[in-house]
């Protein structure tokens, strides 16, 4: 299978929130409800709207397999307004946001390619640091999925009512 990576636009928004659902639909199958809950992203007004402006303030990509949409990540100048109480890094960043997969790619690459792509986009833009945040409770599978991809924790984080467990990680890019 070819793994191809284009830049995204609106049109591709149906298809980005299709990955989002198809990510919690795995996660609720796999007893993992705290990260994402358990109902569809795309049916909560917020989530597609924050989703939305993350495009408009980025570049997303898609990553293909076979021509088929498979991930996206969307890549933007810092974190969300969420983490305003973390200390900034104190240099220039790009900060990935809504990394999702079909999970009928799983297993296919297509996650760690859109990640790479970043760093290699962070890098020509002559920023040295790449950095992301995740769901870290549970089993941490996600923190160590980061961390297989060459990003290393930085700062723990809760968030919410319910002190929702996040990490953030970084990647130096050279």
């Amino acid at each position: 299978m070819a793994i191809t990576i284009r830049e995204g636009g609106p049109d591709d928004l149906p298809a980005i929130l299709g990955m989002l659902d198809s990510s919690v639909e795995w996660l609720v199958s796999q007893g993992r409800t705290v990260q994402w809950g358990t109902e569809p992203l795309s049916r909560h007004e917020k989530t597609v709207a924050a989703v939305a402006r993350a495009m408009d303030e980025g570049t997303t990509y898609i990553a293909e397999v076979d021509g088929v949409p498979a991930a996206t990540l969307t890549l933007t100048d810092g974190p969300g307004s969420y983490l305003s109480h973390l200390p900034p890094p104190g240099e220039p960043e790009r900060y990935i946001h809504w990394l999702a997969s079909d999970r009928r790619f799983k297993g296919h690459g297509a996650g760690s390619a859109l990640l790479a792509h970043a760093a290699e986009v962070t890098r020509r833009a002559g920023v040295g640091l790449l950095r992301v945040d995740c769901y870290a409770g549970g089993d941490r599978k996600l923190v160590a999925y980061y961390e297989a991809n060459g990003f290393t924790p930085t700062h723990p984080y809760t968030h919410g009512p319910n002190a929702w467990p996040g990490q953030v990680l970084a990647r130096r890019v050279p």
